[in-house]
């Protein structure tokens, strides 16, 4: 899954290539060199953003129209930005924007899913305190969602 890429020029100028994606390292992987590291440090900074997105939102607006309205615009601006960094700083892609950003936005909707779903079963069926099950489900849909955005939102076939 880990390999370089020849892209001309010295050893310095190849790149990763994760699940056929290849392209120059941003400012973040030529400073930490992992892209799962860089993934993570990303997505503290994605979760940070999109819970001060859902309360901007609700101070501006949130009770004319409502947490769930709050949660929809704090969903849509937290995809846009993440959709960014990560395209920017960790997978470092050319093109295809609205495809990748379609494909980003069904991992976000499936990760949104699994845990709508896996959160009340860990509680009440697996008796899990809420706070534990949710760091379970966190875990599991951030792994998911590595794997989802480095095979599916920004792939891009091997070139010969």
């Amino acid at each position: 899954m880990w390999r370089s890429a020849p892209r001309g020029g010295d050893v310095s100028d190849q790149a990763e290539v994760i699940g056929g994606m290849s392209g120059p390292d941003g400012p973040l992987l030529k400073l930490i060199k992992d892209r799962r590291v860089a993934f993570l440090i990303v997505g503290v900074i994605n979760t940070v953003v999109g819970f001060g997105w859902f309360v901007l939102f609700d101070v501006v607006g949130g009770h004319i129209w409502g947490y769930m309205v709050t949660m929809l615009l704090a969903h849509v601006a937290g995809v846009l930005c993440a959709f960014v960094l990560y395209r920017r700083f960790v997978f470092r892609v050319r093109g295809h924007v609205w495809l990748d950003l379609g494909r980003f936005e069904l991992v976000y909707l499936t990760s949104l899913g699994i845990n709508a779903v896996a959160l009340p079963l860990l509680v009440e069926f697996g008796n899990l305190e809420p706070i534990i099950a949710q760091a379970v489900v966190t875990l599991a849909t951030t792994i998911i969602s590595y794997l989802a955005h480095s095979r599916f939102s920004f792939h891009r076939k091997d070139v010969a």
